[in-house]
């Protein structure tokens, strides 16, 4: 028997109004997800691929269709409950690192635990684990005006690590890096991989998609293109 998926896109749409105009962002877009996969999604800009993305990660709601994440039907909840989904299931990392500029590191990446659990308080280890887990332990007390830009988009990274969530959903997360650090970032999205965590890359780079097994290509709001690739090494 088939394994149920992480993630079912059934025939999503997603529609906008603007002004006398209707304009369809994602058109009967079905997508496959399997727990484990480590998956590009790719496009030009205007595709569509950020508007799938914010539906992906339950930060707004498909017009048409229906989304399940790890066996929930997701399209259909109220924002406090999509709010429990995100914290619970899903992990982000974002381009422009969206950390609090005056806390630091430990701070930072405690925060979904605070939100989560805070009746019962932060497990400390588990913070602390995170953080040795992208190599900042000799960074802990810097706030991110005193890190580098990778080592902003690490704390990112244990961050959307530290509730154990079900998948890490990564927005262009190397689009403000260098070549150089962009590599460093992605030895550790390849490390989790191996490690068995889903990991989903939003990206418009060829050579960021090639670290991931499959690409999904967007193209004017449908899925061109869906296919396996040749992994590149770190």
């Amino acid at each position: 028997m088939l394994a149920k998926p992480l993630i079912q896109l059934s025939n999503i749409t997603k529609q906008y109004v603007v002004g006398d105009s209707l304009i369809h962002a994602l058109r009967d877009v079905n997508i496959r997800i399997d727990h484990g996969e480590y998956v590009a999604i790719t496009g030009h800009s205007g595709s569509g691929k950020s508007t799938l993305m914010n539906i992906l990660g339950c930060l707004d709601k498909p017009t048409g269709g229906t989304y399940t994440l790890n066996e929930v039907n997701v399209e259909s909840l109220s924002d406090d409950e999509l709010s429990g989904i995100r914290n619970k299931e899903i992990g982000f990392v974002f381009q422009t690192f969206n950390l609090f500029m005056r806390k630091d590191v430990y701070f930072n990446v405690s925060l979904p635990l605070v939100y989560a659990y805070h009746r019962n308080g932060v497990d400390r280890s588990r913070v602390l684990a995170m953080i040795e887990k992208v190599g900042l332990m000799n960074r802990l007390h810097h706030k991110p005006n005193e890190l580098s830009g990778g080592q902003r988009q690490r704390v990112a990274i244990a961050r959307a690590l530290v509730t154990g969530p079900s998948l890490i959903l990564a927005d262009e997360p190397t689009g403000n890096l260098d070549s150089a650090t962009s590599r460093d970032i992605m030895k550790i999205f390849d490390s989790l991989h191996e490690e068995g965590v889903t990991v989903i890359i939003v990206t418009h780079e060829a050579d960021i998609a090639a670290h991931c097994k499959r690409t999904i290509h967007i193209t004017d709001g449908s899925v061109a293109d869906q296919k396996k690739v040749k992994r590149l090494r770190s």
